[in-house]
């Protein structure tokens, strides 16, 4: 409606040239349920997932790292060589973390679980505690993956329930993702009942990866085997991380082995030098000054082979960790580095030596392509190359749709954006004029897309479409009701997950 004037002159009026532009929503952000310290009151809220962007801060509002003591056995072959002891649990959040930021790892999210002490006064770990905090995690708005680095401890058929309502509240949000770590995914998949992919009857059949069903599967990824890593130093480690219940044992295991780390010599009697290494052997206990405890630990591993193996054997339980967290690390480092279009695979893990499991081709076959369509991603060693990623399928690996996680993750980027940039034009005219708005402002980002190579095609029309109008996506009741129908196509890049090469001899023609 033209505006009336009375007094004369000239007057400015400016006109939009442009649509609203689309802004690409930040990818890679994780949000991270599990165990800490302490939930101070530095966190806004400490029922909500709190923002961190880097160890330190974190720190600083959840506290340090667990206190681990684990179970010495005698002579241990077993993988990992002791297990925590349930007075110091190995509870994971803080060395996720640490992984997650060594891996490339930015801004995350950190929702608290409950306290250290809460957990040790329980006796164990609980699901209850998960099932309450998905959905806070879930409203985290931008987060786009889910990590649970403590549902490990959780028992087989805990863990089983608590993955599936993972799932579930990442389809009910459409914007999260989840890597799920594989249950005692230390253990070979030897077709055993201890198989982690399709071994173990819980209480309700077949669990494992293999028993998560394909309810929500295409919001699902995981890796296996846990990974041999390097996070806590052997310079960390002493006779205090050996629980109470245990440490007599170590104690009567070098002092039998004593007599033979100082035989009876005619010419140097070993007397002197035995009582003295067993009376530091007989001191060994939880408390003690700092000083004197490195003291005696240096004074064990200079001369006692058995000290030494226990201290090793300590630093491959504490070390031994799952992947999920890493591979939160690696997924930023991925996005920021290429684009969320780029499949987080054939790369390295920062802080991982090995994988606990040496897998074959012909193993990973039966990974990455299962009857059930449930494909774990392998993490290899390979010559010349070192420990890569090498698989890039979602728990969907029989959709043509949502097999891949590039796929999966950058159709939540499009979603998502699109859906912020529309709130603009939520109840305004639904009319032609606001329909080619609409698409315009879809368009142009979809354009910027296929420029950056997130789609495919020789031309934009070959890459993606945008339609929104009566007769086209609506009919005259749409309109009538308030509704505005937009229909986006995209065509999006799959990875090159088999690469043949075909040879054939030709004749001689020279």
């Amino acid at each position: 409606m033209t505006e009336q004037r009375a007094t004369p002159g000239v007057y400015v009026t400016e006109v939009d040239g442009f649509s609203s532009a689309v802004v690409a929503v930040p990818t890679g952000i994780p949000v991270f349920l599990g165990y800490t310290e302490k939930n101070s009151a530095k966190a806004a809220n400490a029922t909500l997932p709190v923002r961190i962007s880097s160890l330190a801060e974190y720190i600083d509002i959840f506290g340090a790292a667990p206190q681990i003591e684990y179970d010495y056995v005698s002579n241990s072959q077993a993988t990992p060589p002791y297990q925590a002891n349930n007075a110091a649990p190995a509870f994971g959040l803080y060395f996720g973390l640490e992984l997650f930021f060594n891996n490339g790892g930015g801004i995350c999210y950190v929702l608290s679980l409950g306290t250290y002490d809460e957990v040790i006064d329980a006796g164990a770990f609980g699901k209850e505690a998960y099932t309450n905090a998905l959905p806070i995690a879930a409203g985290c708005t931008e987060a786009d993956l889910l990590v649970m680095p403590d549902a490990v401890h959780l028992s087989l058929d805990d863990w089983a329930s608590v993955s599936q309502l993972a799932l579930q509240s990442c389809e009910q949000s459409q914007h999260l993702m989840c890597v799920l770590d594989v249950h005692n995914g230390y253990l070979p998949a030897d077709g055993t009942a201890q198989d982690p992919i399709t071994g173990g009857a819980g209480s309700g059949g077949f669990y494992r990866i293999a028993g998560l069903g394909e309810e929500f599967n295409k919001y699902g990824v995981s890796y296996y085997p846990w990974l041999n890593t390097n996070i806590v130093s052997m310079s960390d480690i002493d006779y205090r991380w050996i629980s109470a219940a245990t440490l007599a044992l170590l104690v009567a295991d070098l002092t039998t082995e004593a007599p033979t780390l100082f035989p009876p010599s005619a010419t140097d009697a070993p007397a002197p030098r035995l009582q003295s290494y067993l009376s530091i052997v007989s001191s060994l206990t939880q408390a003690g000054d700092a000083v004197a405890v490195r003291q005696r630990h240096q004074s064990l591993m200079a001369v006692s082979p058995l000290y030494q193996t226990c201290m090793n054997n300590i630093a491959t339980s504490v070390n031994l960790l799952p992947p999920a967290a890493a591979m939160a690390g690696v997924y930023a480092r991925t996005d920021h580095t290429f684009g969320v279009f780029q499949s987080p695979a054939n790369t390295t893990i920062i802080n991982a030596i090995s994988p606990v499991v040496t897998i074959s081709d012909q193993e990973q076959g039966s990974l990455n392509v299962p009857l059930n369509g449930l494909a774990v991603n392998a993490i290899r060693t390979f010559p010349n190359y070192g420990l890569l990623v090498w698989g890039a399928r979602t728990l969907a690996g029989n959709s043509d749709d949502w097999r891949y996680i590039s796929v999966r993750r950058t159709v939540i980027m499009l979603e998502q954006s699109i859906k912020a940039a529309l709130q603009t034009y939520v109840f305004q005219a639904n009319n032609n004029q606001t329909w080619m708005a609409v698409t315009s402002t879809i368009s142009n980002f979809l354009n910027a897309q296929w420029k950056y190579g997130a789609l495919v095609g020789s031309k934009p029309a070959d890459a993606y479409s945008v339609s929104v109008g009566l007769g086209t996506t609506m009919t005259a009741q749409d309109i009538l009701d308030g509704v505005m129908n937009v229909t986006v196509m995209v065509a999006l890049v799959h990875p090159a997950e088999f690469i043949v090469l075909t040879f054939q001899q030709q004749m001689q023609t020279s």
